[in-house]
C-alpha cells in the first residue's frame, strides 16, 4: 500500500514580488486613508491635523514587548510580576461619559460597539474608561485608566483591584474580569495548562507598573508571552483555490511573505487589505511563512507596520514585538 510522503518542509525558492504592483497598492491605499482624513502623525496618531479630529480620541493603549525562555521563567518566579492569559481577540478600550459610551480600537479611534457592551457599559453608575480583549461581544477587561480621575499614573495593583470593584458595582453580563496569577505555583501551573489548551498566550505585569501608552522600545514594565506566531501583512492578490499573495515593507523595499489559504467561511479580502496570519516561522532568504493560517481583516493596522521585524525567523528567538 502506498504510503502518502510528509509534506516537505523545504524552504520555497525566492519570488520577488511585482514591486510596481505591491507599492501601487500601497501608495493607492495612503491616497484614499489621506482624502478622508487620516494623516499618522509623527507619534503614531492617526486623523491628527486633519478637519476629522472627531474619529481620534487621543487615547492610545500600552503595548507590550514579547519575551524569550529565559526571561519567562524568571518573570514566572518574581513575585512582582501578575500573570494573566493573553485572549486571542481584539483590543478595544471602553469609554463611558454620562450616557454616552465609546470603543477605542489600537490606533486611538473610535469604533462601532456591540450593543450588548453599549448595555452593560450604561448600567453603571460610574464614569470609566477601561482596557481590554474583545472576543465575539465578550470584553474580557484587564485595566482600569478612568474612575472619576485619571488613573494611568497609579500602581498597577491599584488599578486592577480598582477594576475589581468597578465590575462588581453593576450588571455586565458581556463584560468579564481577566483572571490574574499572583503566586510563583499559580503562574506556573496556569502557564502549562494555557499552553496545553492552545492558549494565545500569556501576559507579565509589573504590580507597580503606571499605565503608559504606547510601546517602548525595548524591555519595559508589561510583557507578553505569545504559545505561537502571528503578524499583520498586507494582501496584494487573489490566487487560485482561495489563496491570496502577501507582502512586508523591509526598509524602503517592499518583500514577499509569501501566501495564505483564506477558509471557505471567510469573505475573501481584497488587495490592499492588512490581514493577521498566524504562522510557524519565516524563512530568512525568502520571507515566507511557513504553515500559515489565516485569521482575519486588521482593520485596526496601519499598512505602514506591516514590516519585516515583526517576523520571527527559523532556528532565530524573536526580536521584535508583533
Amino acid at each position: 500500500m502506498a504510503v502518502a510522503a510528509p509534506p516537505s518542509t523545504r524552504e520555497p525558492k525566492p519570488r520577488p514580488p511585482d514591486y510596481q504592483t505591491a507599492k501601487g497598492l500601497y501608495d493607492k491605499l495612503l491616497k484614499e486613508k489621506t482624502a478622508k482624513g487620516y494623516t499618522p502623525g509623527a507619534d503614531g496618531t492617526p486623523y491628527q491635523h486633519t478637519d476629522n479630529l472627531k474619529r481620534t480620541t487621543g487615547i492610545l493603549p500600552q503595548l507590550l514587548n514579547p519575551l524569550d525562555d529565559q526571561r519567562t521563567d524568571e518573570l514566572i518566579r518574581d513575585p512582582a510580576y501578575w500573570m494573566q492569559e493573553k485572549k486571542d481577540g481584539r483590543r478595544l478600550l471602553i469609554q463611558k461619559q454620562g450616557d454616552q459610551v465609546t470603543g477605542i480600537n489600537r490606533l486611538g479611534l473610535t469604533v462601532a460597539l456591540p450593543a450588548a457592551l453599549v448595555t452593560d457599559a450604561l448600567n453603571s453608575n460610574e464614569d470609566f474608561l477601561l482596557d481590554g480583549e474583545a472576543v465575539g461581544d465578550t470584553l474580557h477587561a484587564f485595566d482600569l485608566l478612568f474612575l472619576g480621575e485619571d488613573l494611568r499614573g497609579r500602581r498597577y495593583g491599584e488599578r486592577y483591584l480598582h477594576l475589581m470593584n468597578l465590575l462588581a458595582s453593576f450588571q455586565h453580563p458581556n463584560m468579564a474580569l481577566v483572571e490574574t496569577q499572583f503566586s510563583r505555583s499559580e503562574k506556573q501551573t496556569c502557564y502549562q495548562q494555557f499552553k496545553e489548551a492552545g492558549k494565545e498566550g500569556v501576559v507579565f505585569k509589573h504590580t507597580d507598573a503606571p499605565y503608559v501608552a504606547g510601546r517602548p522600545a525595548s524591555g519595559g514594565t508589561q510583557y507578553k508571552r505569545k504559545f505561537y506566531e502571528t503578524a499583520s501583512f498586507i494582501v496584494t492578490k487573489l490566487n487560485a483555490k482561495r489563496s491570496v499573495s502577501l507582502i512586508l515593507f523591509a526598509s524602503d523595499k517592499v518583500v514577499s511573505a509569501g501566501n495564505v489559504t483564506i477558509p471557505p467561511n471567510d469573505d475573501l479580502p481584497a488587495a490592499g487589505s492588512v490581514i493577521e496570519c498566524r504562522y510557524l516561522y519565516a524563512f530568512r532568504a525568502s520571507g515566507a511563512i511557513y504553515q500559515p493560517v489565516y485569521l482575519g481583516i486588521r482593520d485596526d493596522i496601519r499598512a505602514a507596520e506591516c514590516t519585516t521585524a515583526q517576523l520571527k525567523y527559523k532556528g532565530e528567538p524573536l526580536q521584535v514585538a508583533a
